[in-house]
């Protein structure tokens, strides 16, 4: 298998050639006879498009996750946590509860 790479042109010409692996080659080649993109830089783009997205959402939440960890953290410290199968069976119970309210 032969390893992605990227050879880049000069600056001026705005343009890149990039050497795909044969999976990622195969992958773009489904897109495109699915009918979804009409060539492989769309499929690119939305590739490119997606990621921005998830590092967006992941940067966006690690504030968020981090005060989580420290409730968690803070939580075990005083002994305020329970085992897994407690904490399921609890959400399970909290569950059948809600719905026997609205049912």
């Amino acid at each position: 298998m032969r390893s992605p790479t990227i050879e880049s042109t000069p600056i001026i010409s705005n343009t890149m050639q990039i050497v795909l692996p044969p999976e990622a080659e195969a992958f773009v080649q489904r897109q495109l006879t699915s009918g979804k993109y009409n060539s492989a830089i769309d499929v690119i783009l939305a590739a490119i498009k997606l990621l921005e997205q998830q590092q967006d959402i992941c940067q966006g939440r690690l504030p968020e996750l981090q005060r989580d960890a420290l409730i968690g953290h803070l939580a075990s410290q005083r002994s305020e946590v329970v085992d897994g199968a407690t904490a399921m069976a609890q959400i399970r119970a909290n569950l059948r509860s809600h719905d026997r309210e609205y049912n």
